[in-house]
């Protein structure tokens, strides 16, 4: 195990510092400092290697995490490395974007702040990428068998990046001009930068993973000469139909949906130049929805110097202790202040929008909102507690419903299930043989560790179904789910 005192010596967590405010505004470099190795092995040395790691079930991965705490704590970061990349594809992104649900099934969390796995985690990929750790690791044979990835978010790129080095030719296609799907373009570069996946797609294609961006399947090819070519598919394409609010004034000119405007700005920042920008400059920016998404648009606002910005959620401001009725090792909803947050801006709670007011041009001018109540279970505005907020920006970020089912339902007869995403069986196959589904597009809108999770596990699923066997493991079934998180 790491330091067996560690937890005893070290009872505090510390993290890497934000950078000043003032400072990261004035660009779109990641928001935390580099972190100390030294301060890194410690918080790594406070994993007690538990008899019963919980912090495993908490992963969808199954992260070997005690292992790889204990290999950094010990200073030995290229077994590290190899320890996390089993169950890992890539830690580089989890390590920036995953809320961590392993934190909070860490044991030590039942009386103390959690291990820092996170923190440590892209520690390790950090350093391998700097040390030169991460290299290729192409196939002893090719089997002969074909692969289609449609879709080239995290969930496509797992199952690819395992289906290749299984000895299989996978092309992966992506209907945008670039790799990456909303890791490239719904991420903004605060978050994450964009050189992190382009060192991983390096690898990828050193491995013989083969890329097709700006090939729209349905259109420039249609899904049955996809699968005609192919010998299975897998479908990867998220959940991407967002949620929408059909009240009046919806219509109006200034109110457009999160993603919209997200991936304009994304596209600038990767040096391409869009007509008429949707951009927060000089405006008074309203943000409906207080999830992650949300939050990147308010730290884009930022950054394009807005006027002011308002976040606006429907219920209840969540709590900052863990409440009673999500006890240990249950993933509690908490409130939580991202480094958007922190950069400013006003965040109201239980304010439910009713209207979209306009100017005489038939630009959105204000909204109109009044104080959410819960009456029968349901949220409404309560009467008489109605006012307006100024809004010359108004960003729709309330999640998101399923996957886009016109071009599936027409070419690909693929029933969907209750929640409006593909349905699949026990082994990620849809009804349509040898076509399968990994990721948001059959699970819903969820977390980019289940996004990986699930992509390694369909690889095995299509590994099977083209070789009879597999030597792939099989991280988790269609329908699990990590401690205390339901979807």
């Amino acid at each position: 195990m790491a330091d067996p005192k560690g937890f005893l010596k070290v009872q505090e967590r510390e993290l890497p510092a934000r950078r000043p405010v003032a400072l990261r505004l004035m660009d779109w470099k990641e928001v935390y400092e580099q972190g100390d190795t030294a301060t890194v092995r410690k918080q790594a040395g406070r994993c007690m290697d538990c008899g019963v790691p919980f912090c495993h079930q908490g992963c969808p991965l199954g992260n070997l995490i005690p292992e790889w705490n204990d290999l950094m704590w010990r200073g030995e970061g290229h077994q590290a490395i190899e320890r996390l990349h089993a169950t890992n594809n890539f830690p580089e992104f989890t390590g920036r974007l995953c809320p961590a649900p392993c934190e909070s099934s860490c044991v030590l969390g039942i009386n103390q702040p959690p291990v820092t796995i996170k923190n440590v985690e892209v520690s390790i990929i950090d350093e391998a990428y700097q040390k030169g750790w991460v290299t290729p690791h192409p196939p002893e044979r090719l089997t002969g068998k074909t692969v289609a990835v449609v879709g080239s978010g995290p969930a496509g790129l797992a199952a690819a990046q395992q289906l290749t080095r299984a000895g299989h030719t996978v092309a992966v296609f992506e209907r945008d001009d670039r790799i990456g799907g909303l890791l490239r373009y719904g991420i903004p570069d605060f978050k994450m930068e964009k050189k992190h996946i382009e060192m991983r797609l390096a690898q990828m294609q050193a491995e013989g993973t083969r890329f097709r961006a700006g090939v729209n399947i349905g259109v420039d090819i249609t899904w049955d000469d996809l699968r005609a070519r192919y010998d299975a598919v897998i479908v990867a394409t998220g959940a991407t139909v967002p949620r929408d609010l059909p009240i009046p004034g919806r219509d109006l000119m200034g109110v457009h949906f999160a993603m919209d405007y997200l991936v304009q700005q994304n596209r600038v920042g990767a040096g391409d130049t869009i007509a008429d920008q949707l951009t927060a400059e000089g405006k008074h920016v309203v943000v409906l929805g207080g999830g992650d998404t949300g939050a990147d648009c308010i730290g884009t606002a930022h950054r394009q110097h807005a006027l002011s910005v308002t976040n606006l959620a429907i219920g209840k401001q969540p709590s900052t202790e863990r409440p009673e009725h999500q006890p240990w090792p249950m993933a509690p909803t908490l409130f939580e202040v991202s480094s958007a947050h922190e950069e400013g801006g006003e965040r109201v709670f239980l304010a439910s929008t009713i209207e979209f007011l306009s100017n005489e041009a038939g630009e959105v001018r204000a909204i109109r909102v009044a104080e959410t109540e819960y009456l029968d279970g349901r949220r409404v505005p309560k009467a008489g507690t109605e006012r307006e907020i100024p809004a010359d920006l108004v960003l729709l970020a309330m999640g998101f419903t399923g996957p886009e089912t016109e071009l599936l339902g027409d070419q690909l007869p693929v029933p969907f299930d209750g929640r409006g995403n593909i349905d699949r069986d026990g082994e990620y196959q849809t009804s349509q043989q040898g076509v399968f589904v990994a990721g948001d597009a059959g699970r819903g809108q969820s977390l980019i560790v289940w996004a990986i999770a699930e992509g390694r596990a369909a690889a095995s699923a299509v590994d099977r179904y083209l070789e009879g066997e597999t030597q792939l493991p099989f991280p988790v079934k269609p329908t699990d789910h990590a401690i205390g998180i339901t979807f």
